[in-house]
């Protein structure tokens, strides 16, 4: 008997091992086939609809579906333009230096300002820590203490570091010394009472070898610009810069040295303030009130 073609049916695997299935299996062969083939025809139509229903979500929401273009962009010529992404601002500035931390009126004060609107007071102030000065002098020097012994670490260091001597020619004035000194010249000189030298904070420092000594040309020797530019180190201001002459009311005086101390000298460099006045918002004082 000639044998019958076969078809790819599942079943075939019964016929190839000489068996020949039952009816209830070749009717369950049979479902298995159909479920397959129609789930192969669906597959591809739920995958229409779901891109469908996304696009339509994307257009109701105002935003781009999946899939809506490449990479899931919607398209350029109808989607709204986003605003520009904008730079965060700098930080502000913050200044924490305490500006109120010790007065300025009271003599005792390593910040007490006097200038010709601001005399001592009391006029005839003396302080009660004054001690002489162990360093190279033209005048036996006093000073407060601490003070003192700012000025012999700072000449102590220029000598270290820079091979450079200093020297002492003038530290505190009392009120009747300064009445002696006063020339009658209110740029150059200070009235009685009105003297930053009788703060006891205060020494004219040239070069121990005199060259310059009380002189503008101090300020170009080696000596005046290691001082210029390291007094601050040491708590001391130059109090009396070259541009100043309408805030402090006295012309240049690159010998003139004020100690403040080392966290108020430091401010004032780091803000690039050259002058108590100015760092202090206080009113200039060229003249005398």
């Amino acid at each position: 008997m000639p044998s019958q073609p076969r078809d790819d049916r599942p079943y075939d695997r019964y016929e190839s091992a000489g068996q020949a299935p039952g009816r209830d299996a070749r009717e369950v062969a049979d479902a298995r086939e159909r479920s397959r083939r129609r789930l192969a025809v669906a597959l591809p139509v739920i995958g229409v609809l779901l891109a469908a229903a996304a696009l339509v979500v994307g257009l109701v929401s105002g935003s781009p579906a999946a899939g809506g273009g490449p990479g899931g962009a919607s398209d350029p010529a109808t989607a709204e333009p986003r605003p520009a992404p904008t730079a965060a601002p700098p930080p502000a500035s913050v200044d924490t230096f305490d500006r109120s931390a010790r007065s300025l009126d009271d003599p005792t004060s390593t910040w007490v300002v006097v200038n010709k609107l601001r005399p001592m007071n009391p006029q005839d102030f003396e302080p009660d820590d004054l001690v002489e000065v162990p360093v190279a002098h033209t005048w036996e020097p006093l000073l407060r203490q601490e003070a003192a012994d700012a000025v012999v670490a700072m000449f102590d260091a220029a000598a270290a570091e820079a091979d450079l001597y200093l020297a002492s020619n003038s530290a505190y004035r009392s009120y009747s010394a300064q009445e002696e000194v006063y020339d009658g010249d209110d740029e150059t000189t200070a009235r009685p009472g009105f003297s930053e030298h009788q703060t006891g904070l205060v020494m004219d420092i040239g070069a121990e070898s005199g060259e310059c000594s009380l002189a503008e040309c101090f300020g170009e020797t080696p000596e005046g610009i290691w001082l210029r530019d390291n007094a601050y180190r040491f708590g001391f201001i130059l109090r009396y810069p070259a541009d100043k002459r309408d805030v402090t009311g006295y012309t240049y005086e690159p010998w003139h040295f004020r100690y403040v101390g080392v966290e108020l000298a430091t401010e004032m460099r780091e803000t690039g303030f050259t002058t108590l006045e100015e760092f202090f918002a206080l009113p200039p004082a060229p003249d005398y009130g």
